[in-house]
């Protein structure tokens, strides 16, 4: 079957932030349910590697964007690169997230502005571009990564938490407008996971990670993707952080954040 067949046979999922950790598994989970894939990352090697190795594992198409999120224009550039190449997305997965530990007043104003731009603007661009074609066709997913931080405000890391506050109220009214429509939205909120994120953050010593037994990515990705395909709008792995989530809305606002703010600090 030539590229163009294949195209109109299988749908296409765009993950954000696939090269590694959630991302990487949801375009896993993804390849071997025969979904074509458009990965977006900015390690352009490791995009590579997983092209070559879906493309012979799976018998699907991989299409790699290297962008890097925190650049204003990439998400037109990247709806203009599909849109040019005949490529409609059905699922769109924004996956990519960073964050950054430390008190407000001492950390990288420009780290904190690229974060805003990744975590909370990219994620509304891409949706607000590509939901106009879905609705039109009466048909899409889309998977918005947030966190179980944005149940609750988060000292020492105030703008990471903050924005995973704006993707699940988002997603949560999104989700809401496109009753009916044919389109989904769901929002997935993990609590701490195994990956590099808590080492690039600096929070790795923090008492909430010591002695605590994480998510491992594959298992969250799994609960992110069956949420997806039920339609079910919010979707907590783990007991535990589903109950924490729930709790806070039971406690004094000012008493949760001093919870978290030990809870954040390192020993």
């Amino acid at each position: 079957m030539n590229i163009k067949g294949q195209l109109q046979c299988k749908e296409t999922a765009l993950i954000t932030g696939a090269a590694s950790g959630i991302g990487y598994q949801l375009a896993c989970i993804f390849a071997s349910e025969n979904y074509n894939l458009v990965l977006v990352d900015r390690n352009e090697k490791k995009l590579l590697e997983i092209s070559v190795d879906f493309k012979n594992k799976f018998n699907i198409l991989v299409k790699t964007i290297v962008k890097d999120l925190s650049i204003a224009s990439s998400p037109k550039e990247i709806f203009t690169e599909l849109q040019q190449t005949d490529i409609k997305v059905d699922v769109l997965v924004n996956n990519a997230g960073f964050g950054t530990y430390g008190l407000f007043n001492e950390t990288s104003l420009n780290h904190e502005l690229e974060m805003l731009q990744v975590n909370l603007v990219c994620l509304t661009h891409l949706t607000k571009l590509f939901l106009k074609d879905m609705v039109k066709r009466g048909k899409g997913k889309i998977l918005n990564v947030a966190s179980a931080a944005a149940f609750q405000p988060g000292p020492l890391m105030a703008v990471y938490f903050a924005t995973k506050a704006y993707v699940l109220s988002f997603s949560e009214a999104i989700a809401n407008e496109l009753e009916g429509t044919g389109v989904t939205v769901t929002v997935l909120c993990p609590g701490s996971t195994v990956s590099a994120f808590h080492e690039r953050t600096g929070m790795a010593d923090s008492k909430l990670l010591k002695g605590q037994k994480m998510m491992d990515a594959e298992t969250v990705a799994l609960m992110g993707y069956d949420a997806l395909m039920r339609g079910q709008t919010i979707v907590i792995p783990g007991l535990l952080n589903q109950i924490l989530a729930k709790s806070v809305r039971f406690f004094p606002r000012k008493l949760v954040t001093k919870i978290v703010r030990s809870m954040q600090e390192n020993n």
